[in-house]
């Protein structure tokens, strides 16, 4: 048995291979996820990255209030920024798929007090977003995805 962590790389693989599975269910089952995401609301986030202008999809829990759709860069409680958000920061148009519906959309920071309320309301639903935010020092972004 080996003491070694893995490898960054390694986590990399893995991240992506977890994501490519989830993807393939959503779509294969109209949206729908099972294991950690079961009940849960999730869709794909496709954003341009950065630097490289390569389309990446990220499957991610959001919150539907009344019609406006918002999903959190919690990364998990991590300190820094997940890459999607850096990509959309940089490339703010994306698409979104939603159950079997798949439309663009222009993402746009909520900031100050609606922001609060906003993430208030999603770590209410799912206590995890609440302990992402108490893991880390950053406060953790939230982003409309306006439908264009």
């Amino acid at each position: 048995m080996s003491n070694e962590q893995p490898s960054n790389e390694d986590a990399l693989r893995a991240m992506k291979d977890w994501n490519a599975s989830i993807i393939a269910e959503f779509r294969a089952n109209g949206g729908k996820v099972g294991g950690n995401f079961e009940g849960a609301p999730v869709l794909l986030l496709h954003t341009t990255g950065a630097k490289s202008g390569v389309e990446r999809v990220n499957p991610m829990m959001y919150l539907n209030e009344d019609g406006r759709i918002y999903v959190f860069a919690s990364k998990a409680g991590a300190d820094s920024h997940p890459d999607w958000y850096h990509n959309l920061l940089a490339n703010p148009r994306v698409s979104v798929e939603m159950g079997t519906e798949h439309y663009d959309a222009a993402a746009e920071n909520v900031v100050g007090n609606e922001r609060s309320r906003i993430y208030a309301v999603q770590a209410a639903r799912f206590p995890g977003f609440a302990e992402y935010q108490e893991k880390t020092t950053r406060i953790i972004p939230v982003v409309e995805l306006v439908r264009v």
